[in-house]
């Protein structure tokens, strides 16, 4: 009887003066590509949309779409730091977490919750509300929340093609 062996090629960095193993390698890897994106684009959404609710006094009225955009991008921000820096320090972490149900269900709400926080903000944003560089700024941080959604959704994809179900 045959069966198939994956061997998986790990690619390490280490220092002398300390102990840290950095999984280089995790980088080079669709999942590890795909949170550096999300990381990258959740970081100019907070900057962009934290620095322009500075500037606007009412902030913290009620159903502010760009107080729930930035909620959900702080949140997912956070989240994927997290996962990102586990799988960069860790060896083995890479590739276990990717088999459970935890980057399955995480990516996929992520999905949800920054399409609809968007999605809200762009449809904010075209109402005509507000003044034009707040517009200008309001709509690139909804245009990359889309993005950013995107990236999740294909994330999603493939924390369900690796999940190993008991």
């Amino acid at each position: 009887m045959s069966h198939a062996v994956v061997i998986t090629r790990t690619t390490t960095t280490t220092t002398s003066t300390s102990h840290l193993v950095l999984n280089t390698g995790y980088l080079k890897t669709t999942a590890g590509l795909l949170k550096l994106a999300q990381l990258i684009i959740g970081a100019v959404n907070v900057g962009i949309v934290a620095w322009y609710m500075r500037r606007n006094h009412s902030v913290y009225a009620s159903g502010n779409p760009e107080l729930f955009f930035l909620l959900m991008a702080v949140a997912f921000l956070i989240g994927t730091f997290c996962l990102l820096v586990s799988c960069l320090v860790s060896l083995s972490t890479g590739g276990i977490i990717s088999k459970t149900i935890y980057e399955l269900v995480y990516h996929a709400i992520a999905f949800i919750l920054i399409l609809t926080s968007s999605i809200i903000l762009l449809s904010d944003v075209t109402s005509g509300r507000y003044y034009s560089s707040l517009k200008d700024a309001y709509m690139i941080a909804s245009i990359l929340g889309i993005i950013n959604a995107a990236l999740y959704l294909f994330s999603t994809i493939l924390a369900q093609r690796s999940y190993r179900g008991i």
